[in-house]
Protein backbone atom coordinates (compact mmCIF):
# COMPACT_ATOMS: atom_id res chain seq x y z
CA UNK A 1 0.00 0.00 0.00
CA UNK A 2 1.29 3.75 -0.74
CA UNK A 3 1.65 4.62 2.88
CA UNK A 4 4.06 1.64 3.46
CA UNK A 5 6.04 2.74 0.75
CA UNK A 6 6.31 6.27 2.12
CA UNK A 7 6.20 5.51 5.54
CA UNK A 8 10.27 6.61 5.85
CA UNK A 9 9.82 9.66 4.16
CA UNK A 10 6.50 10.72 5.84
CA UNK A 11 8.38 10.08 9.28
CA UNK A 12 11.15 12.56 8.03
CA UNK A 13 8.70 15.24 7.01
CA UNK A 14 6.80 15.21 10.60
CA UNK A 15 9.99 15.36 12.38
CA UNK A 16 9.18 15.20 16.21
CA UNK A 17 7.03 18.09 16.28
CA UNK A 18 5.05 17.53 13.32
CA UNK A 19 4.43 19.50 10.25
CA UNK A 20 3.41 23.07 9.99
CA UNK A 21 -0.43 22.43 9.84
CA UNK A 22 0.26 20.20 12.86
CA UNK A 23 2.15 22.51 14.96
CA UNK A 24 1.16 26.13 14.21
CA UNK A 25 -2.71 25.19 13.07
CA UNK A 26 -4.71 22.08 14.23
CA UNK A 27 -2.52 20.38 17.42
CA UNK A 28 -4.21 22.75 20.22
CA UNK A 29 -7.65 23.75 18.96
CA UNK A 30 -7.73 19.27 18.69
CA UNK A 31 -5.82 19.05 22.28
CA UNK A 32 -8.35 21.61 23.59
CA UNK A 33 -11.58 19.71 22.27
CA UNK A 34 -10.40 16.23 23.83
CA UNK A 35 -8.93 18.03 27.78
CA UNK A 36 -12.66 19.53 26.96
CA UNK A 37 -14.61 16.90 27.01
CA UNK A 38 -11.68 13.72 29.10
CA UNK A 39 -12.48 10.81 27.56
CA UNK A 40 -11.76 7.65 29.56
CA UNK A 41 -10.92 5.43 26.35
CA UNK A 42 -9.95 7.38 23.30
CA UNK A 43 -9.04 5.50 19.68
CA UNK A 44 -6.59 7.88 17.58
CA UNK A 45 -7.93 6.16 13.80
CA UNK A 46 -5.48 6.67 11.24
CA UNK A 47 -2.73 7.38 13.95
CA UNK A 48 0.06 6.88 11.39
CA UNK A 49 3.42 7.13 13.64
CA UNK A 50 2.12 8.33 16.28
CA UNK A 51 2.71 11.58 17.23
CA UNK A 52 -0.88 13.12 18.34
CA UNK A 53 -1.32 9.38 20.49
CA UNK A 54 2.28 10.90 22.33
CA UNK A 55 0.76 13.90 23.23
CA UNK A 56 -2.04 12.56 24.41
CA UNK A 57 -0.28 9.85 26.87
CA UNK A 58 -0.66 11.08 30.09
CA UNK A 59 -4.40 12.39 29.49
CA UNK A 60 -6.11 9.68 28.50
CA UNK A 61 -6.61 6.15 30.93
CA UNK A 62 -7.09 3.78 27.94
CA UNK A 63 -5.72 5.05 24.64
CA UNK A 64 -5.26 3.13 21.35
CA UNK A 65 -3.87 4.10 17.68
CA UNK A 66 -5.32 2.13 15.03
CA UNK A 67 -3.68 2.29 11.12
CA UNK A 68 -3.36 0.61 8.28
CA UNK A 69 0.06 0.99 7.71
CA UNK A 70 2.68 -1.50 9.28
CA UNK A 71 5.64 0.80 8.83
CA UNK A 72 4.10 3.73 10.77
CA UNK A 73 3.27 1.51 13.43
CA UNK A 74 6.74 -0.24 13.89
CA UNK A 75 7.77 3.35 14.31
CA UNK A 76 4.33 4.24 16.50
CA UNK A 77 5.54 1.26 18.66
CA UNK A 78 9.24 2.14 19.02
CA UNK A 79 8.33 5.53 20.57
CA UNK A 80 5.05 4.54 22.72
CA UNK A 81 2.52 6.36 24.37
CA UNK A 82 -0.42 4.11 23.21
CA UNK A 83 -1.48 0.67 22.23
CA UNK A 84 -1.17 0.50 18.84
CA UNK A 85 -3.24 -1.78 16.84
CA UNK A 86 -3.14 -3.14 12.86
CA UNK A 87 -5.98 -2.33 11.20
CA UNK A 88 -8.23 -0.60 8.90
CA UNK A 89 -11.69 1.66 9.52
CA UNK A 90 -13.81 0.00 7.23
CA UNK A 91 -13.63 -3.09 9.79
CA UNK A 92 -12.68 -1.81 13.42
CA UNK A 93 -11.00 -4.84 15.72
CA UNK A 94 -13.42 -3.59 18.47
CA UNK A 95 -16.52 -4.56 20.31
CA UNK A 96 -19.56 -2.03 20.33
CA UNK A 97 -19.36 0.71 22.48
CA UNK A 98 -15.48 0.34 23.45
CA UNK A 99 -14.84 4.35 23.14
CA UNK A 100 -15.82 7.55 24.65
CA UNK A 101 -13.96 9.60 22.25
CA UNK A 102 -12.56 8.68 18.07
CA UNK A 103 -10.58 11.08 16.92
CA UNK A 104 -9.50 11.10 13.07
CA UNK A 105 -6.42 13.46 12.85
CA UNK A 106 -5.78 14.38 9.05
CA UNK A 107 -6.73 10.49 8.24
CA UNK A 108 -10.71 10.43 7.07
CA UNK A 109 -9.53 11.56 3.44
CA UNK A 110 -7.21 8.62 3.23
CA UNK A 111 -10.28 6.38 4.03
CA UNK A 112 -11.67 5.05 0.18
CA UNK A 113 -14.88 3.11 2.22
CA UNK A 114 -15.42 6.03 4.37
CA UNK A 115 -19.17 5.56 4.45
CA UNK A 116 -18.60 1.97 5.96
CA UNK A 117 -16.20 3.48 8.31
CA UNK A 118 -18.59 6.07 9.60
CA UNK A 119 -20.66 3.17 11.02
CA UNK A 120 -18.17 1.49 12.33
CA UNK A 121 -16.75 4.93 14.33
CA UNK A 122 -20.68 4.76 15.20
CA UNK A 123 -20.52 1.74 16.48
CA UNK A 124 -17.48 1.58 18.67
CA UNK A 125 -18.49 5.00 19.85
CA UNK A 126 -20.50 4.82 23.80
CA UNK A 127 -23.76 6.26 23.68
CA UNK A 128 -23.23 10.42 24.18
CA UNK A 129 -19.60 9.57 22.74
CA UNK A 130 -17.93 12.23 20.35
CA UNK A 131 -16.49 11.40 16.89
CA UNK A 132 -13.26 14.26 16.63
CA UNK A 133 -11.69 15.28 13.52
CA UNK A 134 -9.59 17.51 11.56
CA UNK A 135 -9.88 17.37 7.73
CA UNK A 136 -8.70 19.47 4.83
CA UNK A 137 -11.65 21.31 3.62
CA UNK A 138 -13.33 20.30 0.15
CA UNK A 139 -11.31 23.44 -2.14
CA UNK A 140 -8.12 22.30 -0.77
CA UNK A 141 -8.66 18.51 -1.52
CA UNK A 142 -10.31 20.10 -5.02
CA UNK A 143 -7.16 21.65 -5.95
CA UNK A 144 -4.67 19.41 -4.93
CA UNK A 145 -3.43 21.33 -2.78
CA UNK A 146 -0.31 18.91 -1.34
CA UNK A 147 0.75 18.44 -4.89
CA UNK A 148 1.51 22.54 -5.36
CA UNK A 149 -2.09 23.35 -6.50
CA UNK A 150 -2.13 26.68 -4.96
CA UNK A 151 0.23 29.85 -5.47
CA UNK A 152 1.06 32.63 -2.61
CA UNK A 153 0.92 35.65 -3.99
CA UNK A 154 3.25 38.86 -3.05
CA UNK A 155 0.27 40.19 -0.76
CA UNK A 156 -0.16 36.78 0.75
CA UNK A 157 -3.30 36.22 -0.80
CA UNK A 158 -3.56 32.19 -2.46
CA UNK A 159 -4.67 31.38 -6.34
CA UNK A 160 -6.26 28.29 -7.23
CA UNK A 161 -8.22 26.33 -9.35
CA UNK A 162 -10.97 24.25 -8.27
CA UNK A 163 -12.28 21.26 -10.16
CA UNK A 164 -14.21 18.66 -9.81
CA UNK A 165 -15.78 20.06 -5.86
CA UNK A 166 -19.14 18.36 -6.00
CA UNK A 167 -17.74 14.89 -6.95
CA UNK A 168 -15.95 12.77 -4.36
CA UNK A 169 -12.89 11.13 -6.14
CA UNK A 170 -9.68 10.49 -5.43
CA UNK A 171 -6.74 12.63 -5.74
CA UNK A 172 -3.07 11.10 -5.63
CA UNK A 173 -0.85 13.54 -3.45
CA UNK A 174 2.46 13.43 -4.03
CA UNK A 175 4.85 15.89 -1.66
CA UNK A 176 8.25 15.77 0.21
CA UNK A 177 8.85 12.46 -1.43
CA UNK A 178 5.50 10.96 -0.45
CA UNK A 179 3.04 9.45 -2.59
CA UNK A 180 -0.38 8.25 -1.49
CA UNK A 181 -4.22 8.43 -2.23
CA UNK A 182 -6.20 10.90 -0.51
CA UNK A 183 -9.79 11.25 -1.55
CA UNK A 184 -11.31 14.64 -2.39
CA UNK A 185 -15.29 14.79 -0.59
CA UNK A 186 -17.34 18.36 -0.55
CA UNK A 187 -18.25 19.45 2.90
CA UNK A 188 -21.96 18.35 2.41
CA UNK A 189 -20.88 14.72 2.29
CA UNK A 190 -19.41 14.58 5.48
CA UNK A 191 -22.54 16.74 6.77
CA UNK A 192 -25.01 14.32 5.13
CA UNK A 193 -23.38 11.32 6.10
CA UNK A 194 -23.26 12.27 10.04
CA UNK A 195 -26.77 13.86 10.38
CA UNK A 196 -27.62 10.54 8.68
CA UNK A 197 -26.56 7.94 11.41
CA UNK A 198 -27.80 10.53 13.69
CA UNK A 199 -24.84 12.55 15.53
CA UNK A 200 -25.26 16.10 16.67
CA UNK A 201 -22.74 18.81 15.51
CA UNK A 202 -20.90 20.02 18.77
CA UNK A 203 -18.48 21.88 17.86
CA UNK A 204 -17.71 23.64 14.39
CA UNK A 205 -13.95 25.67 13.72
CA UNK A 206 -11.88 26.42 11.25
CA UNK A 207 -8.39 27.45 13.42
CA UNK A 208 -6.28 30.13 11.93
CA UNK A 209 -2.29 30.39 12.86
CA UNK A 210 -2.13 32.53 16.11
CA UNK A 211 -0.33 35.86 15.42
CA UNK A 212 1.60 34.44 12.26
CA UNK A 213 5.35 35.39 11.86
CA UNK A 214 5.96 35.10 8.10
CA UNK A 215 4.28 35.47 4.93
CA UNK A 216 3.81 31.55 4.78
CA UNK A 217 1.63 31.94 8.49
CA UNK A 218 0.00 35.13 6.95
CA UNK A 219 -1.06 33.35 3.64
CA UNK A 220 -2.20 30.38 5.48
CA UNK A 221 -4.89 32.92 7.84
CA UNK A 222 -5.56 34.46 4.21
CA UNK A 223 -7.15 31.40 2.99
CA UNK A 224 -7.36 28.72 6.07
CA UNK A 225 -7.79 24.72 4.57
CA UNK A 226 -8.22 23.16 7.50
CA UNK A 227 -11.74 22.85 10.10
CA UNK A 228 -12.14 21.19 12.79
CA UNK A 229 -15.91 19.09 13.77
CA UNK A 230 -17.34 17.36 16.45
CA UNK A 231 -20.09 15.04 16.98
CA UNK A 232 -22.22 12.96 19.34
CA UNK A 233 -23.10 9.65 19.21
CA UNK A 234 -26.92 9.13 19.79
CA UNK A 235 -27.99 8.75 23.45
Amino acid sequence: MDWDSSARAWIEAQGTHGDFSRRRVLDVPMLDRVHAFAPRALLDLGCGEGRFCRLLADKVETLVGLDPSKALLCRARELGGAQFVHGRAEALPFERATFDMVVSYLSLLDIEGIEVALDEVKRVLRPGGRFLFANLTGFATASDIKSGGWRVQPDGARKIIVRRYLEPHAVKAEWKGITVTNWHRPLSFYMTHLLERGMTLTHFDEPAVPEPADLKEQAYNNAPYQLIMEWQAPG
